[in-house]
């Protein structure tokens, strides 16, 4: 496996105090983001919604996270719906998540085709009063393109509109402000890796060398160490200092 695996009990226990914090009768959903399409048939590298991987770890396109703590089958409670998978898929467009495989990455033991997902999201939807959607509620947040969050807003409100609404963002802001021990020991790991990339360019940079090629270097000591990228953008630059004599 290329990346080091996150143990469930995160997971689980995320979603144990996210549920805390819900309203009686409530379900909250959370989608993964989109695959954006550069041409042909060709997509940007996916990226992951921080929520749905808080919540479950799944770390793929068109997955749909349901919770429900107060559903009267206990099966509904914790829902993944996942895009159906097989041996040809995963040749041609790498491996994905079987139900087992779900089961393993986020505790989650009802798993679901995406698919089902209009017929299971009926029946839970009789039974709960209101619903917690997931919106981007960052002051400095500016988005142009409709995310699959959206979209799916959109559709709930329409098939659903005697429902309440609620916000899942303000829990969830207040839940990771506070780190689980397991998260601060993965940032410490991810402390360590980006440790091993400055020494790494400590011995490389040289006059002559370009800021590309410092980024080059980071990448390498980061992906030789199993981690799956940069956390932000690197910004890497150099300054030339004009010398001046006095006599």
């Amino acid at each position: 496996m290329k990346y080091h695996k996150i143990d469930s009990k995160l997971f689980i226990k995320n979603r144990k105090n996210f549920a805390t914090q819900m309203q009686p009768k409530s379900l909250a959903v959370f989608n993964s983001n989109d695959l954006y399409p550069i041409g042909a048939d060709s997509t940007m590298p996916f990226e992951q919604s921080r929520d749905i991987f808080y919540l479950s770890g799944v770390d793929q396109e068109e997955s749909i996270l349901v919770l429900f703590p107060d559903c009267p089958n206990e099966k509904h409670r914790e829902i993944l719906f996942l895009s159906e998978t097989n041996d040809h898929i995963a040749v041609w467009e790498g491996e994905k998540l079987t139900k087992d495989a779900a089961l393993e990455t986020s505790g989650i033991k009802t798993v679901y085709w995406l698919k089902e997902m209009e017929k299971i999201m009926f029946e839970i939807m009789t039974q709960a009063d209101t619903v917690y959607i997931n919106t981007n509620e960052h002051y400095r947040a500016n988005i142009e393109t409709e995310t699959r969050e959206d979209r799916f807003t959109k559709w709930l409100k329409n098939k659903y509109p005697a429902h309440r609404v609620a916000k899942s963002n303000p829990i969830l802001q207040r839940l990771r402000s506070v780190k689980d021990q397991v998260e601060i020991d993965l940032m410490q790991q991810a402390c360590d890796i980006t440790e091993k990339g400055f020494k790494r360019v400590l011995g490389f940079v040289k006059p002559g060398v370009w800021e590309f090629e410092i980024e080059a270097e980071f990448m390498h000591e980061f992906l030789r160490n199993r981690s799956k990228k940069f956390a932000y953008t690197p910004i890497v630059a150099s300054v030339i200092m004009p010398m001046f004599y006095i006599i």
